[in-house]
């Protein structure tokens, strides 16, 4: 017998455009997490019938602490319905409990070619920074990546700039496949946002704001007090001048605070640039401190109520990667189909 969740979402997905989106489990979620990803996904509930995952596959092409890790996924899923991500409107569940992901990701390997997979920027980069551990998944993690968005016909990937040559090679092998077999795949486009796409450190606005930068003054994470917040933002580079003026094309610290400023407002770099005309870092320091603890408060007071109620959270993850696997497993088998495997 079905559960009241699983049914519900997938009668949901039916009429909408698709929305499928992931985020490893760290943990910890940063303000530009939060910003880049989960406060746009929470809005895109209402228009978009939207599938979330935590993608904890994805995180083992780095060697991972198992407990930490147990307690990262939990943590993690617990955060992303602070954040408001609703499992009773969308579908929302943990990769490694759908094993179409998996499966899925072993036949694209072999639609995916060397040459492609070895220009990724990603696998460059990690590559560079894992280098005791230049292991066979972390090569093929667009294909795991292209696994995930293919199996829920999906029309759109929201992601940052950076993730924007993943969803192009996600295209790339679905055409290929689609050429040779005909239609099976959908073809999914990327969303990026105009502002806020890529919240950048606040000691160092050439890098991406991350947790895992070794000084925790470059990031806010989305559980830091009041007080924390206040000195860190305090304590963000600006620039040279001493204007609260957006300058295009720069990556200036004073760019990333207008930009964090207005992400939370929903004011334009225009209105913002006029509100503060004539005031001081300091000033504008102050209110984006304010603006960034009001918006916290409630995802703080929301993730400590869920805490307390780990049955809960796992009645929702449990139920949500049934019925994704339901949707899954539909896709699995019309590829299973065209390249000549046996029906499940």
């Amino acid at each position: 017998m079905k559960n009241k969740i699983s049914d519900l979402n997938i009668q949901n997905l039916n009429s909408k455009k698709r929305i499928f989106s992931a985020i490893q489990p760290s943990g910890s979620v940063t303000l530009g997490n939060y910003l880049g990803s989960l406060k746009n996904w929470q809005e895109m509930q209402e228009n978009y019938d939207c599938i979330f995952a935590i993608a904890d596959l994805h995180t083992l092409t780095i060697r991972q602490d198992p407990k930490l890790f147990n307690e990262n996924i939990l943590k993690t899923y617990t955060l992303f319905m602070a954040c408001g991500i609703n499992p009773e409107k969308s579908l929302f569940f943990i990769q490694s409990h759908v094993a179409a992901h998996s499966q899925l990701a072993w036949i694209l390997n072999c639609y995916a070619f060397v040459g492609e997979l070895s220009r990724m920027t990603q696998f460059k980069d990690k590559s560079k920074k894992y280098s005791e551990n230049i292991n066979a998944g972390l090569f093929t993690y667009p294909c795991l990546m292209a696994a995930d968005i293919l199996l829920y016909d999906t029309n759109f990937v929201p992601i940052g700039k950076d993730q924007k040559q993943h969803v192009e090679m996600t295209r790339d092998i679905a055409q290929r496949f689609n050429n040779l077999y005909g239609k099976t795949f959908v073809l999914p486009e990327s969303i990026i946002p105009e502002i806020g796409s890529k919240i950048m450190s606040l000691k160092n606005p050439d890098k991406k704001m991350s947790k895992s930068d070794l000084n925790p003054e470059s990031y806010i994470a989305i559980l830091d007090e009041p007080k924390i917040i206040i000195n860190k933002i305090q304590h963000a580079v600006t620039d040279s001048n001493s204007e609260i003026k957006y300058h295009k094309g720069e990556l200036t610290g004073i760019n990333n605070l207008i930009t964090i400023y207005s992400c939370l407002t929903n004011k334009t770099l225009f209105e913002i640039e006029k509100e503060f005309e004539g005031k001081g870092y300091g000033h504008f320091k102050k209110i984006v401190s304010e603006i960034i603890i009001s918006e916290l408060e409630p995802i703080q007071k929301r993730f400590k109520d869920f805490n307390k109620n780990y049955d809960l959270i796992k009645s929702y993850y449990n139920k949500n990667s049934e019925a994704a696997s339901l949707i899954a497993q539909e896709v699995l088998a019309r590829v299973y189909e065209k390249i000549g495997l046996l029906a499940i």
